[in-house]
């Protein structure tokens, strides 16, 4: 369960958005912000950082299309259409404007979101995530230096393959879902058995591994979208976020080209920083809100 700063349990709720149905959870009072998670992850990966943001601003907490609770359509994986997905999300349930936060995955359709809706968001925090079309690709080379730092990604080339994962993975979520979640971690005991349970859960459901492995294999749309989003740079304050031990200051050097105004962090963390160091997170995360966002 999920509860804000009060422990009061989350207002959870669906909404029928952009041709497809969203998981939610919301609470608190104050500018909205919307956290949008990665894979192999749900809405449940920001259980920490909640409690620390409802006491100013109201959060909105989505099952990313085809993950968590959500539905999984079949189509519509790309990082454009799920951003879509969000921005009606948000206009559903009353918000105009509002920042953005997210990680992995979800910090990539959350600069898309910002792109495709510039009147909308006011800020950007982008955390532990490297962009389709401007060098992702890279790591997945067999090359001793991606493997000797941590940085080999190998499994893109392996999701990308259609039928044969599902044909493996079948029968063996917790395996691969508690594999990838420790491995890509500087503090693999992050990984408390409540979260490895929910996400197992979730991506063990009918469609779950499909919907997974869609989002994985619309990488090459992703990149083109995002090579034309870059066109034009987003004006909107960014903080960009990385752990040392995974993308760390990557994530800042990629935001770069994609925004006019940039502020970066590193923590001492590996990959999933709102699970590992929550608090340390919530130290850059609430005065950037706080002093970089516009009013609207």
């Amino acid at each position: 369960m999920m509860v804000d700063h009060d422990g009061t349990p989350l207002r959870t709720g669906r909404a029928a958005v952009n041709g497809t149905s969203l998981h939610y959870r919301t609470a608190g009072a104050g500018p909205a912000v919307v956290l949008l998670h990665g894979v192999p992850k749900t809405g449940y990966h920001w259980r920490y950082l909640v409690p620390k943001l409802t006491p100013e601003h109201t959060v909105v907490v989505p099952d990313m299309r085809g993950l968590g609770d959500s539905a999984r359509p079949a189509g519509g994986y790309d990082s454009a259409t799920m951003a879509d997905d969000v921005a009606e999300l948000m206009v559903h349930l009353g918000h105009e404007r509002y920042a953005v936060i997210g990680e992995d995955w979800g910090a990539v359709i959350g600069y898309q979101l910002a792109a495709r809706h510039r009147d909308d968001v006011t800020a950007l925090v982008f955390a532990e995530a490297l962009f389709p079309g401007f060098g992702f690709e890279d790591h997945t080379a067999l090359t001793a230096e991606n493997v000797n730092g941590g940085m080999h990604l190998w499994h893109l080339g392996f999701y990308f393959q259609p039928d044969v994962p599902e044909m493996l993975i079948a029968g063996h979520e917790r395996e691969l879902i508690t594999y990838m979640i420790k491995s890509e971690r500087g503090r693999p005991d992050s990984a408390t058995p409540d979260a490895i349970e929910e996400y197992v859960r979730c991506y063990s459901m009918p469609g779950g591994i499909r919907a997974m492995l869609s989002i994985y294999r619309a990488m090459l749309v992703d990149a083109e979208q995002n090579r034309q989003a870059a066109r034009r740079k987003l004006d909107i304050p960014v903080l960009a976020l990385g752990g040392a031990q995974f993308v760390g200051d990557r994530a800042e050097s990629q935001l770069r080209m994609m925004a006019h105004d940039v502020a970066g962090h590193v923590f001492d963390a590996g990959h999933d920083l709102a699970e590992e160091v929550p608090d340390e997170m919530a130290g850059v995360v609430l005065p950037f809100l706080k002093t970089r966002v516009r009013t609207p």
